[in-house]
């Protein structure tokens, strides 16, 4: 639980994260912070043409977000 509890520091104070997923590691800022994302671009070398992907918590929170139809 230490490890979360540091993570979510982190991403309260504005910073990115690494995080294991089932088949890779995922990088993660909150999804209002434009220099966490600005961040994730630089470190992935990503072309800012192409969408990052992000995580809800709940289904019901995809249309805060997105349009769904």
């Amino acid at each position: 639980m230490r490890l979360i509890s540091k993570a979510a520091d982190v991403l309260r104070e504005g910073g990115v994260i690494i995080y294991p997923t089932d088949t890779v590691y995922g990088l993660g800022c909150g999804l209002s912070n434009k220099r966490g994302i600005e961040r994730i671009y630089e470190i992935k070398r990503r072309n800012k043409k192409r969408p990052l992907s992000f995580v809800c918590s709940d289904l019901k929170h995809i249309s805060q977000y997105a349009m769904v139809s």
